[in-house]
């Protein structure tokens, strides 16, 4: 059952989206104040270059203007957004391998905090991160630092919710395993 906190954010995303639909200039304004952080960080954790984090960031968000006309439900911008973010990160990574076959870098770290926590735990918290593999680290990232629902995560992944499900759990134990072998060490 939601909260009618949870309900008040949904109403207020929708009117958001809404309003963004008709045009109106503060709403776009608002959007972007209330989401680039968000959506920033999440580029984060796809792509180690900020540099690039900032370009597929700026893509992600032309495509986000030009498209919300045709979002068909207003109720679902907030994964419709992380979805549009992850396919321009991932075409982003597509055309850089393409380019760059032995770059080096490696799209399977993470350099991600959750604000608020201690500085130890935050540390420990990316270490941890950084050793789980991108679909593992993506998973937990959406649905625990970005707060997004396990219907809201199978949409931006583009799978089956049992397959996030499935996802979490098995994230949530590799993440469990990492930590306790750097608390050990």
């Amino acid at each position: 059952m939601e909260t009618t906190d949870t309900q008040n954010e949904k109403r207020r995303i929708e009117l958001l989206a809404i309003r963004c639909q008709l045009g109106e200039r503060e709403a776009f304004d608002t959007l972007v104040r209330g989401w680039h952080r968000p959506l920033w960080q999440y580029l984060r954790g796809l792509i180690r270059s900020p540099d690039a984090v900032d370009e597929c960031l700026q893509d992600a968000w032309l495509k986000i203007v030009r498209s919300i006309p045709r979002l068909r439900d207003p109720a679902r911008l907030k994964p419709w957004m992380f979805s549009i973010a992850r396919r321009t990160a991932m075409d982003h990574l597509r055309a850089r391998y393409r380019e760059e076959p032995d770059s080096g870098i490696d799209p399977d770290q993470l350099e991600a905090a959750e604000p608020g926590l201690p500085d130890d735990e935050v540390d420990l918290l990316e270490v941890g991160l950084s050793n789980l593999g991108r679909i593992d680290r993506e998973v937990l990232t959406l649905f625990y630092l970005k707060a997004l629902s396990i219907d809201e995560v199978a949409d931006v992944l583009d799978v089956p919710i049992g397959t996030v499900k499935s996802r979490l759990h098995r994230a949530r134990q590799s993440l469990r395993d990492e930590l306790n072998k750097e608390i050990r060490a």
